[in-house]
């Protein structure tokens, strides 16, 4: 499956902490910027912060229960190999990072099984990292 990058634009209301966050903490290699927004390359797409004032979303999550998690809505992240997103997890863990929901695995056993963990970026935005084995379960029902 040949897959286009994506173009994600979020709000961030201090951008050195989110530039430091994602630059420093995911070793994301930044594209262009300016003194309002950064490019980021974000696991082969284009993430781009934006200084923004505070939004609602980010000074309170709703959120909807899945696998018995109270999952942040909303939120965006990327599917990494199986491998890849352990070596993530156990980053974020020795990194001291502040999980939302910790990294395990859902929906064991069913159609769909799938390796996750939710963070928040220091400006209140939900990230969601997750694998699957099975590749071919991505879009299962």
């Amino acid at each position: 499956m040949a897959l286009s990058p994506f173009h994600l634009a979020i709000p961030v209301y201090d951008l050195p902490t989110a530039r430091s966050f994602y630059g420093e903490l995911f070793g994301l290699e930044e594209g262009r910027s300016s003194d309002h927004w950064v490019d980021f390359d974000f696991f082969g797409h284009q993430l781009v912060i934006h200084e923004h004032p505070k939004t609602t979303s980010q000074e309170a999550a709703h959120t909807n229960a899945v696998d018995g998690h109270d999952v942040p809505v909303p939120h965006f992240g990327v599917v990494l190999g199986w491998e890849e997103w352990e070596a993530l997890a156990e980053r974020l863990k020795a990194r001291g990072t502040e999980f939302v929901i910790e990294p395990y695995v859902r929906f064991k056993g069913q159609v769909g099984e799938q390796a996750t963990m939710f963070l928040f970026d220091p400006c209140g935005n939900a990230l969601e990292f997750k694998a699957f084995k099975d590749m071919s379960q991505l879009f299962a029902k």
